[in-house]
């Protein structure tokens, strides 16, 4: 069997512009309140992983503008609640092969979410 020296997600920082406005949309969309809550970085525990909060005027971003894939066990439902927190549709849920389905919403900082629903990958939460 073949190792990787990556060990797997551990955190994804999404840059926000105004990091309070955007800890209590997270805080209320998640379900649950940072760990670690500063004006330069906060940080929230996601069964095991972390989201991380920067203020966007510290960084540059990246060319590719990667998106992160949630794991949830019902794409469709958590696509509708996050909508109804003012996330806004990217690319709709679809089914991308042996029931592995995905999503993706832009949240109102303009920092893209992925939702995942993968029954044979191994459930951290």
């Amino acid at each position: 069997m073949e190792t990787s020296p990556f060990l797997g997600l551990r955190t994804v920082v999404y840059y926000v512009v105004d990091v309070a406005k955007a800890r209590d949309w997270y805080a209320q969309a998640l379900g649950i309140k940072p760990y670690y809550d500063t004006p330069y970085y906060v940080g929230f525990n996601v069964g095991g992983f972390e989201l991380g909060l920067h203020p966007k005027e510290q960084t540059t971003s990246g060319l590719s503008g990667g998106v992160a894939y949630w794991g949830v066990n019902d794409v469709a439902a958590e696509w509708q609640r996050l909508i109804a927190l003012g996330a806004t549709a990217v690319s709709e849920a679809q089914d991308v092969g042996e029931g592995i389905i995905v999503a993706t919403l832009a949240d109102p900082f303009g920092n893209h979410v992925g939702l995942i629903y993968n029954a044979g990958f191994p459930n951290k939460a």
